[in-house]
């Protein structure tokens, strides 16, 4: 049940379809490191007399998400021409479809913020044609001018209509996360292509009326421009204000959103069929349409196969390079690597590639399969683990000669260290125990953390532990350290 102030949002995602060719013409897709207007023909350019023909790759492409998204492919569609100007649209008109989409219904689930699933239901999906690309000469609000690429022109699209079922900004940021490892498992689409995704978002407050916002071009970049806009439309109901409906646009640079002009209504666009492309007939197509295994399904083998926490399990799914990945670290031990990997893939890992701001491609696997044996042998500490992990990726970013898991243990000494074996160097060589050295050391400079223990104030004993770890460099075993100090501290009570 909605509350007075409940948050209504509804997504237009447009997803860039990955083939080789545009939609209606034979011009190459890979334009992205070329010159502008490289990658252009009559067709795309809208020049008088040239027809389209229907690209069948990207029909293909779109019905695949349709049938792994739930929805019903209808049994005639049709492409119709939505009319506007603006400079980047060369033909004046965009080739779309209207009031029969490929696609109508389907639904996403997604993690609520409640807890539990959410289903996202979906309107429709539907084809058409990208339009091209300005660049503004200085920036878009102060530019002197701007220039017209059309290398983008004719790209192919789908649009995805969400019924209006998320109810915060966080829920559409999952919605796309989820979407996004869903295209990709099914090897449509291209996440790491600049423009391959965009969104139009549709929010409202409950009782008011809903404002469209355009031009976000980021996952993060959704949560944040629902969030500047939510507290927008509060701060205007709170002061009495009526909320315009109105499109307003992203601005990325700056967080906020900034009005542009007020929302059009569907005949503004005077939609009417395309004379030169046929109705669509993809019913027999289906049954040639196989789907590979999509984000929840794998997230349930990890749980069933590899032992997976439900929550690693969907982190590990959410991307299918990190899925793939995972699966390689515990091939060759599945049993026995696969809860320890899981938990430093999805805990540790993917954290110290987003401080770097390196992606998966930059690990090395074998390499990281390695430490990942270390650490089951026992050998290291998690606090060493990590250290090894940061050399590791350290060494990628730099460019420098990459060492081996166990030759960094080595060399930076790593070993840990417990009361019955002592230290080793992968090569066995045994040297003094340095834990009992360490916490008599300990006990004598911090004599007012002894007192402070024997008088039974809480934190000294972790305190203690802390100084024994920073003299044995994070080494010692900690169950072994526990039990030493407690002994220690008894004989100094006696």
């Amino acid at each position: 049940m909605m509350s007075e102030d409940q948050v209504i949002v509804g997504l237009e995602v447009h997803c860039q379809l990955d083939t080789k060719s545009k939609l209606f013409c034979g011009c190459s897709t890979d334009y992205r490191s070329d010159g502008p207007n490289t990658h252009v023909c009559p067709v795309c350019l809208g020049l008088p007399g040239a027809m389209p023909v229907l690209n069948k790759r990207s029909i293909e492409y779109a019905m695949k998400v349709a049938k792994a998204l739930n929805c019903t492919v209808l049994h005639e569609s049709e492409f119709s021409r939505k009319n506007y100007f603006y400079p980047d649209l060369n033909k004046a008109y965009q080739i779309t479809q209207y009031d029969k989409p490929l696609a109508e219904g389907g639904y996403l689930e997604i993690e609520s913020d409640e807890g539990g699933e959410r289903r996202i239901r979906l309107t429709r999906i539907h084809v058409e044609e990208d339009p091209g690309r300005l660049v503004h000469m200085g920036n878009a609000e102060r530019g002197k001018y701007s220039l017209v690429d059309y290398n983008r022109a004719g790209i192919p699209l789908i649009e995805i209509v969400s019924e209006p079922d998320m109810r915060s900004p966080k829920e559409a940021r999952k919605f796309l996360n989820k979407l996004r490892a869903t295209l990709e498992y099914l090897s449509v689409f291209d996440s790491e292509k600049e423009g391959s995704l965009r969104v139009d978002a549709n929010i409202s407050i409950k009782g008011n009326e809903r404002v469209e916002v355009k031009n976000i071009t980021s996952y993060k970049g959704v949560e944040k421009a629902l969030t500047f806009e939510v507290t927008r439309q509060k701060n205007l109901i709170r002061r009495g204000q009526r909320i315009e409906r109105e499109t307003r646009h992203f601005i990325e640079s700056t967080g906020i959103t900034q009005s542009s002009r007020s929302k059009e209504q569907e005949h503004d666009y005077r939609y009417f069929p395309e004379p030169d492309l046929r109705p669509l007939h993809v019913q027999s197509w289906m049954e040639g349409i196989v789907l590979p295994e999509l984000p929840d399904a794998r997230r349930e083998r990890f749980v069933a196969q590899y032992g997976c926490s439900l929550n690693h399990a969907r982190t590990l799914t959410g991307e299918l390079k990190l899925a793939n990945f995972f699966e390689h670290v515990v091939a060759a031990d599945p049993k026995g690597l696969s809860t320890l990997a899981a938990t430093w893939i999805a805990d540790t890992l993917i954290g110290e590639l987003n401080y770097r701001s390196m992606n998966l491609e930059s690990v090395d696997a074998p390499g990281f399969t390695e430490l990942i044996g270390i650490l089951k042998s026992g050998i290291l500490t998690d606090k060493s683990g990590i250290d090894v992990l940061r050399v590791m990726l350290d060494q990628r970013m730099n460019h420098q000669s990459c060492e081996t898991s166990a030759a960094i243990v080595d060399r930076l000494k790593l070993r840990k260290v417990t009361s019955v074996t002592l230290e080793k160097s992968l090569t066995y060589e045994i040297v003094p125990n340095p834990i009992l050295t360490a916490i008599t050391e300990v006990l004598t400079e911090q004599p007012g953390a002894v007192d402070d223990f024997m008088k039974g104030k809480k934190g000294a004993f972790n305190f203690l532990v802390g100084q024994v770890m920073k003299k044995t460099r994070g080494c010692a075993d900690p169950g072994e350290l526990n039990r030493m100090l407690v002994e220690a501290l008894k004989k100094k009570e006696v």
